[in-house]
């Protein structure tokens, strides 16, 4: 089995613009500092797994109470 690094790479900076806008849209629902889970998600991209057990975690919190 041949693994090409390019496509390694390549795949990796797809799940991390994935990971980053999911990241994202949870964030600004569920933090009060969505930039910054948006810069987790994306690092953690770096690692799938983390990255995957990151956004469950984000995913599963409770949203923020709306400020209306």
């Amino acid at each position: 089995m041949d693994l090409n690094a390019t496509l390694v790479g390549q795949t990796i900076i797809i799940l991390a613009v994935i990971f980053a806008i999911v990241g994202f849209y949870l964030g600004k629902r569920k933090t009060e500092t969505p930039i910054l889970v948006s810069i987790l998600a994306l690092f953690s991209a770096l690692m799938p797994p983390i990255g995957l057990i990151f956004l469950m975690v984000l995913a599963l919190k409770k949203d923020l109470p709306s400020a209306n």
